[in-house]
Order: C-alpha cells, then sequence, then structure tokens
C-alpha cells in the first residue's frame, strides 16, 4: 500500500465495516461509518474556507472523537494535521501555531480564553472550530459543520498520497517546540504495515486485504488510549490500531482517574491499554491494591506503554492482579524515532527497567560516528534506523543533526544517552542534564529559568529534575536571591512560572541557594546543584 495514505486506509475501513464502533468516548459511541461522514463534512469545510492541500490544521483539544475526526478530515484533503499540547499558555500557543503555519484551528470551549487572546496574534488562521458549549462569536461551531455528514471525500486537484504529512510538535531537547513530519508512508511502516505482531495480524499487501481482514476480526481490539492524544504515544498507537478495524476508546474526563479507567476497561470488554509508564502503572496499580478483585479484567490482553520509564517493580505487582496471559509491552522511543526497542513481560518473566535489546535498527552511536561496542562500558546516544520522519519542520539545521548517515543509513538520533551491556542489552541512561521529562512532558530547563530570572525576588535560577516515583521526575528551581540574605516566597516564585508557562514546566520545589555559582563562562554545575537540591528536599 506504498501509493495509499491513512485517509485511504480508514475509508477502506468504513466501508467494511460500517456498523462496528470507531470511537467510544464516556456515553458517546461513533460508528465507522459516522466516523466518514463527519470527517467529510469538516474536509469539504476546510476547502470552502479557502485552504488547500498542504495547509496545516490544529487540533486544540482534549482527547474526544472530535480530536481523531479532524485527522482524518486534514487527509482526506491532502492537509497536515498538527497537535496543539492544551497546557500551553498564550505565549507558548501563539508561538507553535504561528510556527507550524497553522491556518485553521478546531479547538475546545474550555480553552477560548487562550484562543481569544492568542487570535489576534495569528493573522493567518482563516477558520476556528469550537467544539463544545458557548462557542465564541468568532468560531464556526464544530457540531453545525459536522453533524450533517456528506458521504464522499470531496475532491481535490492534487492527489493525496504517501507523501503527505502528519506534524508532531515535541518539546525535544532544544527549547521551544519543533514539527516533526512524518509521511504518511513511513508512519504506515512504523505502525505495523496494517498489522500487529503481538496480536498474530499479519500486515495487509493491499486496501482490500486490510478491509477483508477487519471484516473476519469480529472481535477486533478495542483499545483504551489513557493518554493524551496530544502526543505521540497515544495518537501514533491510535494510528496502528485504526487499520485492524479496531475501536478506540477515549475517557471523558480531563483529569486522570485511575478507578474510572478499570471502571471502563470492564464496561467496553478493553483488550489494549495504552499507557505511559510509572505516571500511569502507579496509581493504577493502587486502585488494584486497594480494590482486590472489583473488576473483571479477563478480556484485557496487553498494556502497552511508551514515554516514561516504566519500572520493574510496578509490572511486578499490576501482573499479581491481571490474566494470567496478559502481555506488558513497554516501548522505548520519541516522536522522532517511533519503536527504537521493546521488552515484554509477563507473569512467567518479566523484563529489567529501561532495557532494550539493540541490533539491526538500534544502536547506540558515539560523538565520533561509531556503534559503541557491547560490554565496552561507553556513552553515547541511542539510534533508530527502521522508518523514520523526513525532519524537522522549518529547521534544516536541527534535521541534519537528528537525523544521521552513519556508514551509509540514515538513523535517527533523538538525544537519549545509553550505553550497551555485554549481553547486547541498551541501557538507558537518561536525555542529559539540561532537559527533564516529567510524565512523558519535556522540560527545556533555559526557558524556565528565563522566567524565574523575571522574578522581583530572584537574582539567577537553574533548573535541575528531582526523581519521582510517579512522574519519573519533578522540576525543582535552584533560586538565588536578588539581595543577599533576603528571602524568597516559594509560593510566589512557582505561581509566577505558572502565569507564564503551561503548569507541568513549573517547579514543584524552590531551593534557595546563597549564589548559583556560575564560572566567568556563564556555565553552572547542573550535577552539583541537582545534588544539593535532592540532599535539601530529602530525595
Amino acid at each position: 500500500m506504498a501509493d495509499s495514505n491513512f485517509a485511504d486506509i480508514f475509508e477502506a475501513v468504513a466501508a467494511a465495516v460500517p456498523d462496528r464502533p470507531a470511537i467510544v468516548c464516556g456515553d458517546r459511541t461513533v460508528r465507522w461509518s459516522d466516523f466518514d461522514r463527519r470527517a467529510n463534512a469538516l474536509a469539504a469545510d476546510l476547502l470552502a474556507a479557502g485552504l488547500a492541500p498542504g495547509a496545516k490544521v490544529a487540533a486544540y483539544l482534549y482527547n474526544s472523537p472530535e480530536y481523531l475526526e479532524t485527522y482524518f478530515a486534514a487527509t482526506k484533503v491532502a492537509m497536515w494535521p498538527v497537535n496543539t499540547n492544551y497546557r500551553y499558555a498564550v505565549g507558548e500557543i501563539v508561538y507553535l501555531f504561528d510556527n507550524a503555519d497553522a491556518e485553521a484551528v478546531v479547538f475546545d470551549t474550555a480553552f477560548t480564553e487562550v484562543a481569544t487572546a492568542a487570535r489576534e496574534r495569528l493573522p493567518r488562521i482563516v477558520r476556528w472550530y469550537a467544539v463544545g458549549p458557548n462557542p465564541p462569536v468568532w468560531a464556526v461551531p464544530y457540531e453545525d459543520v459536522v453533524a450533517p455528514g456528506r458521504d464522499d471525500a470531496p475532491a481535490i486537484e492534487a492527489r493525496r498520497g504517501p507523501t503527505d504529512v502528519i506534524m508532531t510538535y515535541t518539546g525535544g531537547t532544544t527549547g521551544m517546540p519543533k514539527g516533526v513530519m512524518w509521511s504518511h508512508g513511513e508512519l504506515y511502516k512504523a505502525m505495523g504495515h496494517g498489522g500487529n505482531a503481538l496480536l498474530g495480524y499479519p500486515p495487509a499487501e493491499t486496501l482490500e486485504d486490510l478491509a477483508a481482514a477487519a471484516v473476519a476480526r469480529t472481535d477486533a481490539p478495542v483499545v483504551l488510549e489513557a493518554c493524551p492524544l496530544m502526543h505521540a504515544t497515544a495518537l501514533g498507537n491510535a494510528y496502528a490500531m485504526l487499520p485492524l478495524g479496531a475501536t478506540i476508546v477515549l475517557l471523558d474526563r480531563t483529569t486522570f482517574d485511575a478507578e474510572h479507567l478499570w471502571d471502563e476497561c470492564v464496561r467496553l470488554g478493553v483488550t489494549w491499554l495504552t499507557m505511559v509508564g510509572d505516571a500511569f502503572g502507579r496509581p493504577l496499580l493502587a486502585a488494584l491494591e486497594a480494590h482486590p478483585g472489583r473488576w473483571d479484567l479477563s478480556r484485557l490482553k496487553v498494556l502497552y506503554s511508551a514515554g516514561v520509564m516504566w519500572s520493574q517493580e510496578v509490572k511486578v505487582g499490576m501482573l499479581q492482579h491481571l490474566p494470567d496471559d496478559v502481555m506488558l509491552l513497554d516501548v522505548f522511543g520519541s516522536t522522532e524515532a517511533a519503536g527504537m526497542g521493546r521488552s515484554l513481560s509477563t507473569k512467567s518473566s518479566v523484563a529489567a527497567t529501561a532495557a532494550f535489546l539493540v541490533g539491526e535498527l538500534a544502536q547506540v552511536i558515539t560523538e565520533d560516528g561509531r556503534f559503541v561496542e557491547p560490554g565496552s562500558g561507553e556513552v553515547g546516544l541511542a539510534a533508530f534506523g527502521g522508518p523514520m520522519p523526513d525532519g524537522y519542520y522549518k529547521d534544516a539545521v536541527k534535521t541534519a543533526e537528528t537525523f544521521r548517515t552513519v556508514n551509509g543509513k540514515r538513523w535517527s538520533v533523538p538525544g537519549d544517552f545509553a550505553t550497551v551491556e555485554a549481553d547486547g542489552t541498551m541501557r538507558l541512561l537518561g536525555r542529559g542534564s539540561v532537559c527533564i521529562n516529567t510524565a512523558g512532558e519535556k522540560v527545556f530547563v533555559e526557558e524556565v529559568e528565563e522566567v524565574l530570572k523575571r522574578h522581583p525576588q530572584v537574582l539567577d535560577a537553574v533548573c535541575v529534575g528531582i526523581p519521582d516515583p510517579r512522574f519519573g521526575e519533578t522540576v525543582c528551581a535552584v533560586v538565588q536571591p536578588r539581595q543577599a540574605g533576603d528571602e524568597v516566597d516559594t509560593a510566589s516564585v512557582i505561581a509566577h512560572v505558572k502565569a507564564e508557562l503551561a503548569g507541568y514546566k513549573a517547579p514543584r520545589d524552590v531551593v534557595v541557594v546563597p549564589s548559583i555559582g556560575r564560572a566567568p563562562s556563564g556555565k553552572v554545575d547542573y550535577a552539583g546543584l541537582k545534588a544539593l537540591a535532592r540532599e535539601r528536599l530529602g530525595r
């Protein structure tokens, strides 16, 4: 199916299993036929608004059927769907939409205040679609557009195809978010070629094969995407599962509730659960331990995790409460390198934390372009040599840094430090001292530090990551008072950051020191300050 894009694939599934649920969210069920017809209607309206193939359409939404409908609609007319971190403040939203050259935005009315403030600074956007109650007068009510539906996709002059792009913005390790450009063809390969080896589904060679397989799967996967679709873990997994004729389950709550998640697994017969490491695993395990035997999870076959470390102890604990045949699939990857490594745990064998095997598609590369020898103890950067993005949108320099050619082969090198044990196991070491990964969200510390320095009581500041059992790391600010000996109102410092940046970037802890101790060059001892903060906080 090298000449197809995901719109072709989803349309083939919709025609094959029109009455099967495609998306379930709370008490809402969108059948495959409705999924297709609603997306057709939105695609037609995008064209009517003056957008052309290649235009960027941003989804600024909580998890909802509208999120996947927006992506489906954009791809039907060869436009580029763009994810949006709904936690962003006004300035961050303006940066993202401007950098992406967005021309249309589908937004939840819960974000109306931010969208209103951003709108006047984004003249390129010609269409704002409001999802939810009380839409602002300047926005088009989304449901008015899609509810009538449309039987066929609108015609466009430029044929949609595998080189069309799905653009996923990621914080990465270089400050401001960057748009990772995945062509449909490469993403389809990365997501399993329309099959799933773990479930025993072979790849599909043609659209006809794909449709026939969807019909034959009367017990098609019921997949609960517990994490936000705005991140690659959930969105990528949805794009892997929908071609199978699966049903995607989304939680209808904006805050995580472990008991509600398990309730939905039982109510809907969930067979595949997508989560994010210990950030989800720990509260899910706590619910199971608090209510042993409460949930009949006999249909659950796979727990899939990516994005955050999933510790061995949490896996062991969860397995004690899950069916005997359940599998825990722990994937090491990133927006730039899907599926770099994976480990599989069952009740009889639990994989170690953050350990993955190197091979033809995964290596550790040194600064001078060599592969790290197993057992050498040398540290390098984890690299992936399978299907990968075209690069970063409008950033040739960063594209060249991340997507490197070694021994005549292109590798994606997102920035994860690792080494290789004697048995060929890649051991992850993290993303370095200047990037904090908190529950899958990447925080570039210099951005936060610059905001901290604008607080009236702060002269200098450094951010470090503090270990956290649930989120992996949390942000800690180490600050130097404006005047020697002055006190610093730590609550005020945290509130100051939250007023300018997304909440997850704000420090959870503030440690006050007499001096940051910068060298004449301006550099700081991040490792030393991190150790100091951990000691002060008892962690």
